[in-house]
């Protein structure tokens, strides 16, 4: 019988928290399925099972903090025995439990202190109990011997919420815990960086004319289509290396500098928050390979099977508001880095340009890149020079033979 045991989530994991389990004792699950979730400080991955068959045991309830490599739960043949697990029995008929025939408060906070005793919490539970300032002995507890699961804290801290005043007919939502951590990491990096915006207008009609010439054959071959976000990407990558304090994290009263850019992606799980997938060591990367890069981790992110390495290291960041039609984005730092850039809609308008000496009007497709970076580490003149140098890059390199290599 196949163990199911806590996967390595990443190089420095060394413990993970089960949040939930998507089967129970006696169910069959197909190798692949996803089995459980477990939670790490950016995300909540979802784990397949390793193999087909029933499940006999569940070993670890959901909330319990293990190390990798702990045993988990068992998947056997169907007829095989089932074990009673510290999540659930396999009876339906529960233990008769002796209670005074009168509970006086003394005696009921007697049975609570003792409950409280037999059932401790996991680390989850404690932490979420910590940041929400709620007092253990007013969450009822649904787990084993009265344990107190995740879910009973979250519950218990939309009721407190629901119990305010609200106007009529207002709905009250508790923040996810993605959204949660994204609006921290918001706040923080505001109230962390010096703040700076700084816009230019980019003619993309090069870049348009490739799309033209190369999208069709392009998505045949690759399943999807080929976005302004790849060539954005691949220039801004190419302009880095000679703006490389940009590239860069802010570490106390110094700049360090990163000689590799490893690209950071902001993905939107469908307005539950953000996460940053890197694409790492990106030198060498073509149309091509970035455009895969990018639509993995895209895909990744919101299948829920990325990694904590999948999001770590990252040096430089590009947010994406473009596919929405958005005119201007000032996006907020991804810290500790210096920089962001928001790549926002591309649109036909008229442009002057010069033929055979002559301006001339003409329909262009035109977008807006926004840098936000960071004024302690880099100033407006540096920042200016580098998005030039990305239009530079965008509108002579040349694309059509990457994809036609």
């Amino acid at each position: 019988m196949p163990d199911v045991t806590m996967p390595q989530l990443g190089e420095t994991v060394a413990e993970g928290t089960v949040t939930k389990w998507f089967k129970s004792i006696g169910d069959e699950v197909e190798k692949g399925e996803a089995l459980f979730e477990v939670s790490t400080d950016k995300v909540d991955t979802e784990i397949p099972a390793p193999a087909s068959g029933v499940i006999t045991a569940i070993l670890v309830p959901e909330g319990d903090t293990v190390d990798v490599g702990t045993k988990l739960a068992v998947i056997g043949e169907p007829g095989d025995s089932l074990t009673t697990s510290p999540t659930q029995s396999t009876t339906t008929t529960p233990a008769p439990t002796p209670t005074p025939a009168v509970e006086t408060p003394t005696i009921k906070a007697a049975r609570e202190d003792s409950s409280s005793e037999s059932a401790p919490l996991s680390p989850v539970v404690r932490r979420l109990l910590s940041e929400h300032g709620l007092d253990a002995s007013r969450v009822v507890g649904t787990g084993p011997n009265g344990r107190i699961t995740r879910s009973d804290v979250e519950n218990a801290v939309s009721g407190t919420k629901t119990s305010t005043s609200k106007l009529d007919g207002d709905e009250v939502i508790a923040f996810t815990k993605i959204r949660r951590l994204t609006a921290e990491h918001m706040v923080h990096s505001k109230a962390t960086s010096a703040h700076t915006l700084m816009v230019k207008e980019v003619d993309f009609e090069a870049i348009e004319d490739v799309r033209r010439r190369h999208g069709k054959s392009f998505k045949e071959m690759e399943g999807f289509s080929l976005s302004y976000l790849t060539f954005n990407a691949l220039a801004t990558v190419a302009a880095l290396a000679g703006f490389p304090n940009l590239n860069a994290s802010v570490d106390g009263d110094n700049l360090v500098i990163h000689h590799q850019v490893n690209l950071g992606i902001a993905v939107d799980l469908d307005g539950e928050g953000l996460v940053v997938p890197v694409i790492a060591k990106t030198d060498g990367y073509n149309l091509r390979s970035m455009a895969r890069a990018i639509r993995q981790l895209a895909d990744g992110a919101r299948d829920k099977k990325l990694t904590v390495d999948d999001m770590a290291n990252g040096t430089f960041t590009i947010s994406n508001p473009g596919p929405f039609g958005t005119l201007l984005t000032g996006a907020i730092i991804n810290q500790p880095q210096v920089a962001i850039l928001s790549t926002d809609g591309v649109s036909r308008k008229p442009v002057v340009v010069e033929l055979d000496g002559v301006e001339t009007i003409v329909i262009h497709s035109v977008g807006l890149l926004a840098l936000t970076f960071d004024h302690r580490a880099v100033d407006g003149a540096y920042a200016a020079r580098f998005l030039n140098r990305v239009d530079e890059i965008l509108n002579t390199r040349d694309w059509g033979a990457e994809l036609e290599n």
